[in-house]
C-alpha cells in the first residue's frame, strides 16, 4: 500500500521528528511503501484549507496517489471538533483511501470495526452540533436580556445614525448611542 505519513505540530519549537520516525517505522513494519511525509506546523483548529500540508494530503487522496494515510493521533490530524473530522476521515473513505492513527489503533478504517468507529464519531459530531447550537442561542439570550438589539438596524435607526453623523458624532459615540458596533456604524455612514 501507497502510504502517506502526515504530521502537525503546534509551532516549530515542538519535534515532530519522534513523530515522524515512529510513524516510518510503523509504516515498514506493515510493508507500506511510504511515498511522502507531509508536515503542518500551525493550530489543528485550522481547516484543512488553511494548512498547506493536509491540502496536500486531501489532493493526493482526490487523484488516487494514496492507499493509507497514517498519522500519530486524532488531535494531530484535527482539532476542528468531531464533526469535521468525521467530515474528513469520510472524504478520505470516499476517495477510498485508508487512515490510521498510530497512537489510537481502534480509531482506524483498516480493520473490521471502521463502521462502528463511523458510527460512534457521527454520534459525537451530532451531540457537538447539539452542544453548539445550545451555546449560541444562550449567548443570544443573554445578549438579548443585556437590551442589546439583534439583527441590522431597522431603516429608520439607520436615517438616524446618519443624521447623528452629519451632527459630527464620533463612530464610537453613535455606536454606543444606539447600541451597535462601531463598524456597523461605519458601513452604514459610509453607504
Amino acid at each position: 500500500m501507497r502510504c502517506v505519513i502526515y504530521s502537525r505540530v503546534s509551532s516549530d519549537k515542538q519535534e515532530v521528528k519522534n513523530q515522524v520516525i515512529q510513524l516510518q517505522e510503523y509504516a515498514k513494519r506493515q510493508g507500506w511503501e511510504i511515498i511522502e511525509v507531509i508536515t503542518d506546523i500551525c493550530s489543528g483548529g485550522k481547516s484543512a484549507n488553511e494548512r498547506d500540508g493536509l491540502k496536500k494530503v486531501f489532493t493526493m487522496a482526490r487523484q488516487k496517489k494514496v492507499d493509507v494515510i497514517l498519522f500519530w493521533s486524532l488531535d494531530r490530524f484535527s482539532r476542528e471538533g468531531s464533526r469535521k473530522t468525521l467530515e474528513y476521515l469520510t472524504h478520505l473513505d470516499d476517495y477510498k483511501v485508508k487512515w490510521h492513527s498510530y497512537t489510537e489503533e481502534y480509531i482506524s478504517s483498516l480493520g473490521i470495526f471502521t463502521d462502528a468507529i463511523i458510527s460512534i464519531m457521527a454520534a459525537l459530531a451530532k451531540q457537538e452540533r447539539i452542544r453548539i447550537s445550545e451555546r449560541t442561542r444562550a449567548g443570544l439570550e443573554r445578549v438579548r436580556r443585556s437590551g442589546k438589539t439583534l439583527g441590522r438596524p431597522q431603516t429608520a435607526d439607520v436615517k438616524r445614525i446618519k443624521e447623528l453623523r452629519d451632527q459630527g458624532l464620533s463612530l464610537a459615540a453613535i455606536a454606543k448611542q444606539c447600541g451597535i458596533s462601531k463598524t456597523r456604524v461605519h458601513q452604514i455612514t459610509s453607504n
